[in-house]
């Protein structure tokens, strides 16, 4: 077994992993990014404190 080849596809395989740690991350952040923003859009919504409190039936 060589182990400078070793050593080297070693470093590869922590440099990807690291890579797509911080792919992983970029994307949860912009996820938490949205999430905020649908938040707040939706607080913003003008709501009718009556609007559903009476039904009117007729038979």
């Amino acid at each position: 077994m060589d182990i400078a080849a070793t050593s080297i596809v070693m470093s590869q395989m922590n440099v990807m992993n690291q890579a797509n740690i911080s792919v992983m991350k970029m994307a949860m952040n912009t996820e938490n990014q949205s999430a905020a923003q649908m938040t707040q859009m939706m607080g913003n919504f003008a709501v009718d404190p009556s609007l559903g409190s009476s039904l009117d039936v007729s038979a």
